[in-house]
């Protein structure tokens, strides 16, 4: 049973969206409703959910703020927006969907189902070689604290407008408010590419590749990636050398 938690300032929002998640009752549980992101904040690690059902445009906090005070999380991110604005690649791209207000049951249905894909890959977990490693670590500066990761436990890295997500093997997410074109420079020779101009990929990761014009890669949590055509040769070059 998946464990969510909606957080949204609007009551009469966060209400419909809970009535329309009460058809996926077999398969998830609200546990929490959130109107204040400073309430949620203080709750939201302790309810330990799988997914967090998380407004854009919120008054004092907005989701993106919400994310980077939070410093680290461990579940998955669906955002829900009333604003069809030039952001919404972003969102796509980093989180498991977007939700335009009000959200259509297909569409939701939809979310639910790349959402269960997502946390199937995600509880795969580091090596015990990785965890001990003491070499090639990253740190990360948060609004919370500051982490040190092994650049080996890295899945990928993903552009959310300023900041930068990074996707861990052991399921964890953290949120730098750092580009990505900076970690590009930093990761450039650690087998890590930038295949599109939002995400850099840990290329040990990658199970599999599928031709196209750019192709798709497959990564080891189920998540697929497409690379841009003007990066496909620089991504032979490195998965197939000759």
């Amino acid at each position: 049973m998946l464990k969510a938690v909606i957080l949204d300032d609007e009551i009469r929002g966060s209400t419909l969206l809970n009535r329309k998640l009460e058809a996926f009752a077999e398969e998830l549980q609200v546990e929490a409703i959130f109107n204040d992101p400073f309430k949620a904040l203080s709750k939201i690690v302790e309810l330990d959910p799988d997914v967090l059902f998380l407004d854009v445009e919120m008054p004092g906090l907005n989701g993106f703020q919400f994310l980077e005070k939070l410093g680290s999380f461990n579940f998955q991110v669906i955002f829900t927006t009333a604003y069809d604005t030039y952001t919404l690649e972003a969102l796509r791209l980093s989180a498991v969907d977007y939700l335009v207000k009000p959200i259509d049951e297909d569409e939701l249905h939809t979310a639910i189902f790349r959402l269960k894909k997502r946390v199937a890959g995600g509880m795969k977990r580091t090596s015990s070689a990785d965890q001990n490693s003491a070499l090639n670590r990253l740190a990360l500066s948060t609004a919370e604290g500051i982490y040190f990761i092994n650049k080996s436990s890295i899945r990928r890295v993903e552009a959310m407008s300023n900041y930068s997500i990074f996707y861990l093997q052991d399921a964890k997410t953290i949120m730098v408010s750092r580009t990505l074109k900076e970690y590009e420079s930093i990761l450039q020779d650690e087998n890590f590419l930038r295949v599109n101009r939002s995400v850099i990929v840990n290329l040990n990761l990658v199970v599999k590749y599928r031709k196209g014009e750019g192709g798709t890669l497959e990564m080891d949590d189920g998540v697929e990636i497409e690379v841009s055509p003007s990066k496909k040769m620089a991504l032979m070059k490195i998965m197939f050398p000759v």
